[in-house]
């Protein structure tokens, strides 16, 4: 079983590090930039929600729910399929954190996003631009 799975993890980061390069040889810089550092960056959100005790307890356990998703190998769409593979990933990020967002501050996840602010619009869907605070902005 560790066998299998280490094996897996070595196919997704190959087809991680080709659809990277997919996306810069066609000039998509920004793109495989934002790729690169979706799911690092939304681990990092998500352990940071999930110690601050201004969000509520049930969305923590959404949080929890979305981890184990993204750090399952088991997914709809399989991790080998070039960009569409990690999408399922960065879906279920993208509504745990919506719901999230309808009971905690938008505050709270400007704060514990490392990323570029932009994607986190992306990802949330928000039409309002994230504002980062002093704490998040210097960290």
């Amino acid at each position: 079983m560790i066998r299998g799975l280490v094996i897996a993890l070595v196919v997704v980061i190959a087809v991680w590090v080709l659809a990277l390069l997919i996306l810069v040889i066609l000039g998509r810089k920004e793109q495989a930039r934002e790729l690169a550092t979706a799911i690092p960056n939304l681990l990092i959100l998500f352990r940071g929600l999930l110690r601050d005790p201004r969000v509520p307890r049930g969305s923590k356990i959404w949080l929890v729910v979305a981890v184990i998703w993204i750090a399952s190998p088991i997914d709809l769409v399989p991790e080998f399929i070039p960009v569409l593979g990690p999408a399922d990933d960065v879906i279920v990020a993208a509504l745990v954190l919506r719901h999230v967002l309808r009971r905690t501050d938008r505050s709270v996840l400007a704060e514990h996003w490392r990323g570029d602010p932009a994607t986190l619009d992306r990802i949330v869907g928000s039409r309002q631009r994230v504002v980062r605070t002093q704490r998040s902005a210097g960290a």
